[in-house]
């Protein structure tokens, strides 16, 4: 049996785990290891005085791989980004926020509701986590809508969708993962992610005034604030603000010039500057013990997917399953622009089925690859390229994408896991009710993954500004 056979036979073998139901970060992790006995046993012959000694080589490249890949300084960004969030939260920041954007939206057709997704997207901006995100704004944000009078699944669905503007609005932990696996520049990728997210959260809130005007019971409008009452709201916000421009500020010199530090560094910065906020505003002990054991479940569960993930990728080298998969997607007779839509749709099907970091962590290896071959390769110039954009910045294009199809994929039923975690914050809520709540975020999600693609300078006309 040749390697890109055992690698299709493994590669199924993981699929059958996953849909048993045993966590990405395992499944991955047992399938790669067995797939790298399989192949050392077939290149020593499959003699069977030689099968302890392919277990030995293979337990030993496996072992290679959590330390060498996780000690990454890049990956150092995630739980900086997470905590930023939970801090925000404990420092009163997200509420405040939240008020100001009712204040200044809520006489629209379903006011309460938009303001609930720009409150998301500012958030957003200062968390790295989708999870974290959905989790705070059901706490803040559902039970303001429903006192006065919105329709409690579509109250939930809105909180979920807008948690999944943490996917793609930077800091976000799925950009900096998808820079570090397909080794490109990780403040270019978080620059190509603001306008992209902003444009979701625009499309979002469009979508909920047209529903609210078709459908008045979806939510009605919040009026009675005056315009002393709507600026007297902006102060206590300003302080998101500030940190997301310390976090730009860092990643992109606005000046001109080389940035005056890492994504690290301003994430590090970001996180100091949120804390002593929340001391200000009088966070208590058992507060910031929360927001620390918080972020170190979630930052020790993405850890967890990428180090079992990548053994299973160690195999796919191995195995040459990427090289096999580019040369087949290459010798197709379609165009690379149908292929690549064929991609993204098969990213829709497979999220339904996997987390978002996961799906992308197990596809990305064998599925990039392939879409630079389509463009003619990582360094063809723009002249000469299928979607006519340099390698990189095909690269960077392909990264939005993807992340806005996972975020697709964090409200796609059944593992769509910000739908569970509203629905495990607020116990009034059935998972199926929020699921019913989310199904019009779909269409929403559908026009702009169609607008990025079909006008990939919205993806890029920031980063090609650094």
């Amino acid at each position: 049996m040749t390697p890109i056979e055992i690698g299709l036979w493994t590669t199924g073998f993981l699929f059958v785990l996953v849909l048993l139901g045993m966590r990405v970060a395992f499944a991955a992790g047992v399938a790669g290891l067995v797939g790298l006995v399989w192949i050392f046993w077939a290149k020593f012959g499959y003699a069977p005085d030689r099968f302890m000694q392919a277990i030995t080589v293979a337990v030993k490249t496996a072992g290679q791989v959590p330390h060498s890949k996780i000690a990454s300084q890049e990956l150092s960004l995630i739980p900086t980004f997470i905590l930023i969030g939970y801090l925000a939260y404990y420092a009163g920041l997200t509420k405040a926020l939240f008020e100001a954007a009712k204040r200044w939206v809520g006489w629209l057709p379903g006011g309460m509701a938009v303001a609930t997704v720009f409150a998301t997207a500012g958030f957003a901006a200062v968390s790295g986590a989708s999870v974290a995100t959905s989790a705070v704004f059901a706490r803040i944000a559902i039970p303001e809508m429903l006192k006065v009078g919105y329709d409690k699944r579509f109250a939930a669905g809105v909180v979920a969708a807008g948690g999944t503007l943490a996917s793609l609005i930077p800091p976000s932990a799925i950009l900096v993962i998808y820079a570090i696996i397909v080794e490109q520049d990780v403040g270019k990728l978080l620059l190509a992610g603001f306008i992209p997210g902003a444009f979701s959260a625009v499309v979002y809130a469009s979508l909920i005034v047209i529903l609210a005007m078709v459908m008045p019971r979806f939510g009605p409008p919040v009026g009675g604030f005056t315009w002393g009452e709507r600026f007297a709201s902006l102060p206590k916000a300003l302080p998101i603000f500030f940190v997301i421009f310390i976090i730009i500020f860092f990643v992109y010199n606005p000046f001109g010039g080389d940035p005056f530090g890492t994504p690290t560094e301003g994430g590090a910065l970001g996180a100091a500057v949120v804390f002593v906020m929340a001391l200000v505003h009088g966070m208590k002990w058992h507060q910031l013990k929360d927001a620390l054991l918080e972020t170190a479940k979630l930052a020790t569960m993405i850890f967890t997917i990428i180090w079992g993930v990548l053994i299973y990728v160690r195999f796919l080298g191995f195995a040459d399953l990427p090289g096999a998969f580019s040369d087949w997607i290459t010798s197709l007779e379609h165009s690379p622009m149908i292929t690549l839509i064929m991609i993204l749709l098969a990213y829709a099907v497979l999220g339904m089925f996997m987390d978002a970091i996961g799906m992308l962590l197990l596809t990305l290896p064998v599925v990039y690859p392939a879409v630079m071959a389509l463009n003619g390769g990582e360094f063809v110039s723009a002249a000469d390229s299928a979607f006519g954009m340099s390698g990189p910045m095909c690269a960077i294009w392909f990264g939005i994408l993807v992340v806005k199809m996972a975020e697709f994929c964090l409200i796609t039923p059944p593992i769509g896991l910000n739908c569970f975690v509203v629905a495990g914050v607020r116990p009034d809520l059935s998972v199926q009710d929020v699921f019913r709540g989310v199904t019009p975020f779909f269409i929403a999600d559908a026009i702009t993954i169609a607008l990025l693609v079909a006008f990939p300078q919205i993806v890029l006309w920031l980063p090609s500004m650094a």
